[in-house]
Formats: structure tokens, C-alpha cells, sequence
């Protein structure tokens, strides 16, 4: 699938600093990717098209792309892969609902996520893979799991067998009440009978009457959600990739079910180095989410003359793995911070651009502390010099290193 249009991005003279990121499994710091090679490998997940990108949405992809953007500055090739879960039942609900064909509510939605993408400066991944084009994909890495002995039937519906990984539980590290309790929240079906274990998670779901189902060697049917991005990862990143991304509420149950699977169907560990997670945003005292209706959309404040470089920079304030929640204000105040930035940049003279591109790489790759990043350039941006090229190298460095076009 097409992905969007890649931003230009300048090269910044001066010494580039490795990147360390807080790792949910090891509960501790990790760098990333390790010093023995020339190319980082970042997965991301997608998606689900069924309604337009909300600000949670924007900040995981934003975060993501930051250390996109660092790896490059450190030279490393970056091959990043996306998925798009684009058949699954929130969409085919949204669709049923709004009268709308599935296929046509998908397109819409994903279009105008990547125009937001492409607004916000979000460099695309290399391969943006949906459900719908990887079925044979999916079903083979399905097949590859019977094989291992690790899938069973509950009426034709095909499930994985969570003890078949002994380590199951090693990314999350979560308790089995906190597992069960998340797995029913966030679509899993722990109670269903004929089950092994409550755990146990869909693979394969067989067809029903009136839903979208695809040939395959385990059956007529479509995809379960989690071994779908297993499959996609280890064709285009293979094993032990450097980072699994995503929002926080992905940890548990699909940042660790899709591990297991990619686990036992490779017998190899670990499915990823690291898994980097995205705190998430809130709106009036609550978690922003499409189930709850209370969204703030990234289209919307475009059509409304925001600037997106704005949106970014009330993106940015926040550090990826702190919760908390957008308001005008906060949106008022990047704009503000864009306008001193942009203020700075076209006096012609400014303060050494030196010390302010160092301090940026230093915060961005101590776990992408971006508060202190703005904080920075900020100090820079109120202070006055007498270098008449410092103005072009600080705009080039907050462009490559930050994403935020002035």
C-alpha cells in the first residue's frame, strides 16, 4: 500500500549522539539500535480506519518519528515498517452502522491519515503493509503455528495456545488478574468456552454470514488482530528487530501476543530489542479514544487554519511516557513557542548555533526528553547574538532533529 509523501530532511553538521530508550520489558534503559550495525529496524503499529487520527494517535506516530529521525542523524539506514489493520471487527461495525461499504469507509480513513501524516512532517515507513493485501501472509504464519503444535479449534475459530511460549508475560511482565482483566477490556474473549486457557488469543476466525472471509490453508475466514502484525513484521524485519512501537495500551495483550506467536513459530527470542511505548492523551479527565467519542482530530484543527507545526510542538511539550491531557491552552502555548522560534530564526543574527544543536541531541537521545529539547531552543531563541549563520543551522537542526519546520 502507498504510504505518503517523504519530508526533506537536512543533514546537521556535528557529532551525533547514540540513542537510549526506555524499554517496557526490561523495565530499564536500552540503546538502540546495538553498536554492531549499520541499519535500525523500527516496527510501528497502524491504524484500524474506521475514524479519523485523533491527537493519541498523532503523538505515538510523532514519538516514533523522532527516533526515526535520530537514527539518521547517527547514520544508520532505518528500515521501518507500518501496518494497517484494514478488516477488523471496530470497522466493520463503524461501516454496518454509518451504511457505508467497509472497503470505502477503509480508504477514506487512511487517505486522511496520511494527509495528516504528511501535515504533521512524519517521515513515512518503507513499507506500509494492510491486513487486506497480507491475507496469505497472515494464514501462513497461522499454518506455520499448527505446525509448531501451538493452534487449536473452538468451533472452526483458530486459537494460539499462549503456553506454547514459555516466555509469555516477558514484555508486559503484568500478573495474570492484570492480563485477564486488560484482555477483556481490549477485545479478547477470555470467557468464551471450549477455550484452553483464558489467555489463549484468535488467529483465525472462521467465516460468518455477512462478513468479509478470504481461501486460505487454515480455512475460509479472515485474520485475528494480533498474529496479523507478527506476520507483517517478520516478513519485511525479520526476528530480534530493534524496536516494537506503539501506544501503551497496546503492551497488553497485543505487543505480547504478537511476540509469543513470532516467537513460536521462528523458536527464536527475542521478537524485538525493545518495545517502546507511547503514554496516552487524554480529554476532559479521560483517555482520548474512538469507543469513547472524545477525539480531537488532527483534520479538524487543520481545516480549521491551525498550524501543524503547532500541533506538533503542543505534541512535543510532553515527554512520550507521561500521560496527560490536551487543551486549548496547551495548544495556544505551542503556537507562541512556533511564533518566538520563528521570530528568532528571521532576525538575521542569533547565538551560537553550536551549543543549542548539542543540547538537542543530548535530550532527544536521552530517552527522546523532548521537554528539555524545547527548552533549549527556546533559551536560544531569547537570546541575542551576533553569528549571522546561526539562524540557518539552528532551523536546519530543529527540522531534522525535531521534525517542526520554521
Amino acid at each position: 500500500m502507498q504510504a505518503w509523501t517523504n519530508p526533506d530532511i537536512p543533514v546537521v553538521p556535528g557529532p551525533a549522539r547514540r540513542l537510549r530508550l526506555h524499554d517496557t520489558a526490561s523495565g530499564g534503559p536500552v540503546e538502540v539500535p546495538p553498536a554492531d550495525g549499520g541499519t535500525a529496524r523500527m516496527y510501528v503499529c497502524g491504524i484500524t480506519p474506521y475514524d479519523a487520527t485523533h491527537m493519541g494517535h498523532a503523538a505515538t506516530y510523532v514519538t516514533f518519528d523522532l527516533v526515526n529521525r535520530l537514527w539518521r542523524d547517527a547514520g544508520y539506514d532505518v528500515v521501518y515498517t507500518q501496518n494497517i489493520t484494514d478488516v477488523d471487527d471496530p470497522l466493520l461495525e463503524r461501516a454496518a452502522a454509518t451504511g457505508v461499504d467497509w472497503t470505502e469507509l477503509a480508504h477514506k480513513e487512511i487517505q486522511l491519515f496520511r494527509d495528516d501524516m504528511t501535515a504533521l512532517r512524519v517521515i513515512p515507513p518503507q513499507h506500509y503493509i494492510g491486513v487486506v493485501e497480507s491475507i496469505d501472509l497472515v494464514a501462513n504464519a497461522v499454518a506455520e503455528l499448527q505446525r509448531a503444535g501451538a493452534v487449536y479449534s473452538v468451533d472452526g475459530d483458530l486459537y494460539f495456545a499462549v503456553k506454547a511460549d514459555p516466555a509469555f508475560g516477558s514484555v508486559s511482565n503484568y500478573d495474570r488478574e492484570t492480563m485477564t482483566a486488560l484482555f477483556a477490556e481490549r477485545g479478547g474473549d477470555p470467557e468464551r468456552a471450549g477455550k484452553q486457557d483464558p489467555l489463549d488469543s484468535l488467529l483465525w476466525r472462521r467465516e460468518r454470514p455477512g462478513e468479509p472471509a478470504w481461501e486460505s490453508p487454515v480455512g475460509r475466514g479472515r485474520p485475528g488482530w494480533h498474529v496479523e502484525c507478527s506476520a507483517i513484521a517478520l516478513e519485511h524485519l525479520g526476528m530480534s528487530f530493534d524496536v516494537q512501537g506503539g501506544g501503551s495500551d497496546l503492551i497488553f495483550p497485543h505487543h505480547e501476543m504478537s511476540a509469543s506467536g513470532a516467537q513460536v513459530a521462528t523458536g527464536k527470542h527475542p521478537f524485538a530489542r525493545a518495545y517502546v511505548h507511547q503514554s496516552m492523551v487524554g480529554l476532559d479527565g479521560e483517555k482520548m479514544s474512538k469507543s469513547k467519542g472524545n477525539l480531537v482530530l488532527v483534520s479538524k484543527e487543520r481545516l480549521a487554519g491551525t498550524d501543524p507545526m503547532a500541533i506538533r510542538l503542543t505534541l512535543l511539550a510532553h515527554h512520550y511516557r507521561t500521560d496527560w491531557f490536551w487543551t486549548a491552552e496547551s495548544l495556544l502555548e505551542a503556537q507562541n513557542r512556533l511564533d518566538l522560534w520563528r521570530a528568532a530564526i528571521s532576525r538575521g543574527t542569533a547565538a551560537d548555533a553550536a551549543p543549542v544543536v548539542d543540547a538537542l541531541r543530548a535530550a532527544l537521545t536521552n530517552d527522546l526528553d523532548t521537554p528539555a529539547a524545547l527548552s533549549a531552543v527556546d533559551t536560544w531563541a531569547e537570546t541575542n547574538g551576533d553569528d549571522p549563520e546561526a539562524a540557518a543551522q539552528v532551523a536546519q537542526a530543529v527540522d531534522a532533529l525535531l521534525g517542526v519546520k520554521l
